[in-house]
This record gives structure tokens, C-alpha cells and sequence, in this order.
């Protein structure tokens, strides 16, 4: 197959797994999606590919946009793209982050076996339960007050280390060492800070997750060794954002922009794209936000690792340090963020948005941190609570090929509603337990959502990864219990 028909939409095999459609209809560069061909059927029967050639219209976009193979239809930008746009020059769009601001994922290790956890499965998952607070609306591990979270929102991942909920070694194994400089908490509003206030330690609902998991296959050992990973071990992925606040902050400023900037929004094809021009005055104001949200984000998952450390010593009878229990990354999933690369030979300095896209950096880039720089950043792939998930490393393709960027995750086949109406909750948690995995929830709603058949293959989204060099398989992980919102 050399082209594939979607709708009015014709894609061209660049290559395999690269398909490109070319520019048309005021498109500034083409549009590229990663893919197999099973994938990109998939993918293409939503809005996202559509969603993706809106998103070429937009000011100062370079090279092209990309769509990842776990790509499907977002607010504006599909879930899974990635848009380079010129920071000088050209804009920055909240749409192209999405609402769940720093929704991301960090992997906790352990010197554990699964031999050592296996006949305690329920009571570690009812204890995680009970000590991370899930589901919609208010409840969080610290109750903050106004000067709390200005500083959370400012300092980040430092914050909680100097109130006791990190170490020093959290910092230096998460993205950025947990802080983004350019945060302005007073950007944030007001109902967003307040949104928030009540929601710092907390899951929230929807896809997000605390999941206890054992490494079943290393597919390179010595990058798996540098990780500190090895067949048998267990290992704990939290997957969550910015809850209410980041929200609050898209909504914010999706409204503002769309008013200041008309002329702007008049000349793009789906208004959900608004974007605040490059060195205007709510460009600065939102990016300053958006920084803030995702350091809320990163403090947020820090006091869920601080939590899940307590239970882990609490039901192990050993202080979470004698198990092991060091951060082994956390990354982003939707941001933007400013980064210098490679366009056309020249360096730029530009607005990388990665919308359920992973920065996927190679060994030697200066962002990765000390300790894996000399291999590669980790990247980190959930699967549903059926499949398991990957750790990936950064690969040498990703910079010339994606701007440093993979998949997210397995991405979604189904809408919500529709998978509430496919699967009964209680039956995939039979199913699941008949699999010896052990989920809980909020309700049985929330676990029809998220039942395995909800979702791509991760497999074969890793695999595209894999094959282009932006993602090298690294360890693969298979879930053990489960807990959700």
C-alpha cells in the first residue's frame, strides 16, 4: 500500500510507518502520522486526521505536524500530536496542550519480587486505596492554603522536598528536576489556584491510575541495568495531571485569546485551536500559567509517591528506602515547552507542544539528566490494566524525526460513553482478577471506561516506536493490582 483513503483525506507512505499528507487548502507544511497500517485505520476513524491538518494552519509551524501511533481525536489538536512552532515568530496554543496540563506519568522501582507480593495483592491494593484519594472533585493528601500553592505552583517538585514528601534524588530523576523556571503563579487565576487548592496528592477520575507492576520481558539489559531494572522486579506507575487547576488555567486563557486574538482565530480552520501570537502579552501571561499548572502537576504525583512509600513500608514491615523505592523518571505528556532544535540546519528555539505525546531525548542531549545521559532519557508507556505497559528509551531518530518525541501511552479506541455501554464494570474486574489482577475504583463505571478493549494495542503502538528509532524497547511490565478514580 503506497497511499491510504480517508474520507477526503489521502496519505502517502513516506516510508515504513510514515505517512504523510501533503499540503493543501492553506496548510503551511505537511502532516505526518506514525503508524502501521492496522494503526492508522484506527486512527483514522475520528476526527484526527482532519484535527491534524487543521493544526499545519497554524502561524509559524515548522517541518510538520505529527500525529504518534496511539493518535485519536482531542480538543482541536488530537490526542498524541506534536506541533514545533517558531517561538519568535510564530505562536502557542492551549488547545495544542490540552486541559489535563502536565498530565504525565512517573515509574517508582523497588527491590521487590513478584514473589514477594504475590497473596498480598488485595491488601496492598485496599491500602492504596485508602491512603490516595480518587475520583472527581475535592480531596487531596495536603489541603492548601493560598501561600501553599503560589508555591507549589512557583517552586515545584522543591516545595515538597522541603516540606518531607521528597528527597534530593526525586529532583534529579524527574523531567526538569521537577521545576519549570519560567512558572508565573501570578498568571494563574484565582478559581483556578482554588480548583487546586483542595486537590494537591490526588489521582482525579477518568484514565488516571496507581498501578503496582513486575517487569516480565528486558529487551536491552544493559540500558534495563542503567534504569536500575530487571526481570521479576516490581515496580509502581502513577499516571496523572493537574487535576482541577490546569483545567481552569486552558479554560482561562482559551477564552482570553479567543477575544484578543480574533483576527488570528478568523484565519484558522476549528476555532478550538486559538493561539496567542508569539511575544504578545497573553502568549507570555499563558505560558507562564502553563508552566505554574505543570509544576502542580509534578508536586502532584510527587505527594502520591510519598503515599504509595508510606503504604509499601506500612504492609512490607521495612522503611521504603531499605525497599528500594527511588524515582526511576517522571514525564510530561501534555505541555509546550520551549526547546531549541535543529530545523533545517539552523537552530530554533521554538514552542515544542507535545499533546499525549512523551519527550523521547536521546543519549547526550543536556536536558536528559546526569544519570542517564550517557544512554538516554527513559520514556514511559502505560497499556491498560490488561496488557501491561513499556519502558522505552529515548531514541536516535527522535530528534531528526519527531523533535525528540514518542507515543504516550495506547490511546483510545472508544469514547467513554461507549465503552460504558459495551462493558459492565463488575464483569472486567472479574476478568481481570481471573488474569491475577486486582483493580478498585470508585465505581464500576469508572472501570468499564478503562476496560482493556477501550484501547489500541500497546504492543503494536510501541513496536512503530520501536521500528522509526524514537523509542527503543527497554523493559516491558505487566499490571498486578490497580487502583483508579
Amino acid at each position: 500500500m503506497t497511499t491510504f483513503e480517508a474520507g477526503n483525506i489521502t496519505l502517502h507512505k513516506v516510508r515504513e510507518h510514515v505517512w504523510e499528507i501533503p499540503p493543501e487548502d492553506g496548510m503551511r507544511v505537511p502532516a505526518r502520522v506514525f503508524a502501521s497500517e492496522r494503526l492508522l485505520e484506527e486512527i483514522a476513524d475520528d476526527k484526527s486526521l482532519q484535527q491534524l491538518k487543521n493544526t499545519t494552519h497554524l502561524p509559524g509551524i515548522e517541518k510538520y505536524a505529527i500525529c504518534m501511533p496511539d493518535g485519536h481525536q482531542g480538543y482541536g489538536f488530537p490526542v498524541g500530536g506534536v506541533a514545533a512552532i517558531d517561538a519568535e515568530n510564530g505562536c502557542i496554543s492551549p488547545g495544542a496542550v490540552g486541559y489535563d496540563i502536565n498530565c504525565g506519568v512517573r515509574m517508582v522501582k523497588t527491590n521487590l519480587t513478584y514473589d514477594d507480593v504475590s497473596g498480598m495483592e488485595e491488601e496492598l491494593v485496599e491500602a492504596l486505596f485508602d491512603a490516595v484519594p480518587t475520583g472527581l472533585g475535592g480531596g487531596g493528601i495536603v489541603q492548601g492554603d493560598r501561600d501553599t500553592v503560589d508555591a507549589v505552583l512557583e517552586r515545584g517538585v522543591d516545595w515538597a522536598r522541603e516540606e518531607g514528601y521528597a528527597v534530593k534524588s526525586d529532583l534529579e530523576h524527574c523531567e526538569d528536576e521537577g521545576v519549570r523556571p519560567d512558572a508565573d503563579p501570578s498568571a494563574v487565576s484565582q478559581k483556578a489556584k482554588d480548583r487546586g487548592r483542595n486537590q494537591l496528592g490526588s489521582l482525579g477520575s477518568g484514565n488516571h491510575f496507581l498501578e503496582v507492576q513486575r517487569v516480565t520481558d528486558v529487551f536491552d539489559a544493559d540500558i534495563a541495568d542503567a534504569y536500575g531494572l530487571e526481570a521479576d522486579q516490581i515496580v509502581i506507575l502513577i499516571h496523572c495531571g493537574s487535576r482541577g487547576l490546569g483545567h481552569q488555567v486552558c479554560n482561562d486563557y482559551l477564552r482570553d485569546i479567543e477575544q484578543a486574538h480574533s483576527g488570528l482565530l478568523s484565519k484558522l480552520p476549528d476555532k478550538e485551536l486559538a493561539a496567542a501570537p508569539a511575544g504578545s502579552q497573553l502568549a507570555e501571561d499563558y505560558y507562564g500559567a502553563m508552566c505554574a499548572a505543570i509544576n502542580f502537576a509534578w508536586v502532584n504525583r510527587q505527594l502520591i509517591t510519598h503515599q504509595t512509600r508510606t503504604v509499601f513500608a506500612d504492609v512490607f514491615g521495612e522503611p521504603w528506602e531499605d525497599l528500594g523505592m527511588e524515582l526511576l523518571y517522571d514525564v510530561a505528556h501534555n505541555i509546550a515547552k520551549k526547546e531549541v532544535h535543529d530545523v533545517d540546519g539552523e537552530d530554533k528555539e521554538l514552542y515544542v507542544h507535545r499533546k499525549g505525546a512523551t519527550r523521547a531525548f536521546p543519549a547526550g542531549r543536556p536536558e536528559v539528566p546526569s544519570a542517564y545521559r550517557d544512554v538516554g532519557q527513559p520514556v514511559i508507556i502505560p497499556g491498560s490494566m490488561g496488557a501491561g505497559s513499556y519502558v522505552l528509551c529515548g531514541g536516535e531518530q527522535s530528534l531528526d524525526i519527531s523533535f525528540g518525541s514518542t507515543a504516550h501511552g495506547a490511546g483510545r479506541l472508544m469514547s467513554r460513553t461507549q465503552a460504558k455501554d459495551e462493558f459492565w464494570g463488575g464483569d472486567v474486574q472479574d476478568d481481570l482478577r481471573g488474569q491475577e489482577v486486582y483493580v478498585k475504583a470508585e465505581s464500576g463505571a469508572t472501570i468499564a471506561e478503562e476496560a482493556p478493549g477501550v484501547y489500541k494495542d500497546v504492543d503494536e503502538v510501541v513496536s512503530v516506536s520501536d521500528a522509526l528509532g524514537i523509542g527503543d524497547k527497554v523493559v516491558r511490565v505487566a499490571p498486578v493490582c490497580n487502583i483508579k478514580g
